[in-house]
Formats: structure tokens, C-alpha cells, sequence
């Protein structure tokens, strides 16, 4: 069974999935910190100082009564709040993330020579229309003399 693992866990597919996973973690980290730290205070700022991860709906008071300043101290008081703030920033996180992801496939398909078109292998047969072998001289499907293929 350790030799089976060994086997599998050395296969390329499972560093690479591991490789991306790593990558994937540090680029949501990034992306998070792009979308907390950098883009969403001057947004908040345009919008008269709005701070979108301190937005909510409170459900349920906690102790002590509400008014709370900020979601942290609601959480810290027992309350129930519906977050959607944080919604919010998790939303813009992922059509960031979803555009850069965007961006590198794109990327990485120009950089990817294109493949020229396969010769083709048939020929119809101006007769039936049937497909033919290139090399054939007669129409396997109405026996039909076919005129040589010019090469």
C-alpha cells in the first residue's frame, strides 16, 4: 500500500495540481489584500467614507444593546449580523480574481504556437459525395471512376 501511494503521489499530474494549489493560495492572499487594502478604501471614500466590510443587518442584539460601531463589536457582544459587506468584498475578490485568471489563460495561449491544419486524408467523390481515400481510384460506394488527385 506505501509502494501504491509512493507511486501516485509521485505521479506529475499530483505535484503540479499541488504546485497550483500552493500558487493559488499566495494569489488569493494577494488578491484579498488587493481588495481590502488598495481598491476598496478609495471606492469607500467616493461613496462618503463607507467602509464595505463593516456593513451589516442586525438580526439579533447581543449583550449589551446595540448600537454597535462595527461589525467587530457586534460579533465581540453575542449579536447576529447578516454580513453583507463582506459579501461584497468577496464578490469583487472573485471578479478580480476571474479577470486575472482571464488575463494568464489568454497569455498562455499566445504564447502557444498554433498548430497548422492536418492534410486532409479523403476526397469527396464528385458523384455521390461519399468520402473517399485520396490514393482510391474508384468510389467504394458507387464504383464510379475518380479522377486522379493532383499532388
Amino acid at each position: 500500500m506505501l509502494k501504491a501511494f509512493k507511486k501516485f503521489v509521485l505521479r506529475g499530474n499530483v505535484i503540479d495540481m499541488a504546485i497550483g494549489i500552493t500558487v493559488g493560495t499566495a494569489f488569493t492572499a494577494l488578491v484579498k489584500s488587493l481588495v481590502n487594502d488598495v481598491i476598496m478604501p478609495p471606492i469607500g471614500l467616493l461613496l462618503g467614507g463607507v467602509d464595505f466590510s463593516n456593513l451589516y443587518i442586525l438580526l439579533k442584539a447581543g449583550d449589551p444593546a446595540p448600537p454597535y460601531a462595527s461589525l467587530v463589536e457586534a460579533t465581540e457582544a453575542g449579536a447576529t449580523a447578516l454580513r453583507y459587506g463582506v459579501f461584497i468584498n468577496a464578490i469583487i475578490s472573485l471578479l478580480i480574481i476571474a479577470l486575472a485568471m482571464f488575463a494568464i489563460v489568454r497569455a498562455m495561449n499566445r504564447l502557444q504556437p498554433e498548430e497548422a491544419p492536418a492534410a486532409p486524408t479523403t476526397k469527396k467523390c464528385p458523384f455521390c459525395l461519399s468520402d473517399v481515400p485520396l490514393e482510391a481510384t474508384r468510389c467504394a460506394h458507387c464504383t464510379a471512376d475518380l479522377p486522379a488527385t493532383e499532388t
